[in-house]
């Protein structure tokens, strides 16, 4: 039977990915580590290889006590902004964990409002604090494979190569191509090529 006394100490890890690119959503997820199960190499997963996000993230699912993922689609963001859109996916992936945590510790400079617990923002977070590092990679490997999904039934754009983020390849399609459903009109590149045709 689970100590009661132990789900109060419960701390979540919190972090999204998304908020540059001009398609998709964007991501968020948040992890209860295991204490006694510890993961070696957690790190910001914009500083491991695509394999090394890969491997981490299969074992982070096996051994966390629990995980979510939270997103906000593409429509959220161009009603709300990038900054809401990010913040409302953080909480939605908060509100799904099971147990709920007693505290999160949030990457960036700001919390997301109504959570279910108490919460602290990390500026660098995700390179500094293991748990948010864990969060970090399952939402960058989680959204990865959507943009590549995507790219099957987007072709032309290289979301798989780029994942929507504003390379030359990604802006030139855009002009040859034009926006798609997927493609977030709030943004200037977005909307500039929207307002020139």
């Amino acid at each position: 039977m689970t100590d009661p006394g132990a789900m109060i100490r419960l701390t979540a890890g919190v972090d999204e990915v998304g908020r540059g690119p001009l398609a998709g959503p964007v991501v968020a997820a948040a992890v209860i580590l295991d204490p006694g199960r510890p993961i070696a190499g957690l790190d910001d997963s914009k500083r491991l290889t695509e394999r090394r996000r890969e491997e981490l993230a299969q074992v982070i699912r096996e051994r966390a006590l629990c995980w979510a993922l939270g997103r906000a689609e593409v429509e959220e963001i161009d009603r709300l902004n990038i900054l809401q859109a990010s913040l409302l996916a953080m909480r939605r992936a908060v509100e799904a964990l099971r147990p709920v945590p007693a505290h999160a510790l949030i990457d960036g400079n700001r919390c997301p409002a109504e959570l279910p617990c108490s919460a602290k923002a990390v500026v660098g977070g995700d390179g500094r604090v293991p748990v948010i590092g864990a969060a970090s990679i399952l939402a960058k490997v989680a959204r990865d494979r959507e943009m590549v999904a995507l790219d099957r039934r987007f072709p032309g754009y290289g979301l798989a190569r780029h994942k929507g983020y504003p390379t030359k390849q990604h802006l030139q399609a855009l002009a040859e191509l034009g926006v798609t459903g997927i493609h977030r009109r709030s943004f200037g590149p977005v909307r500039r090529i929207l307002e020139a045709r």
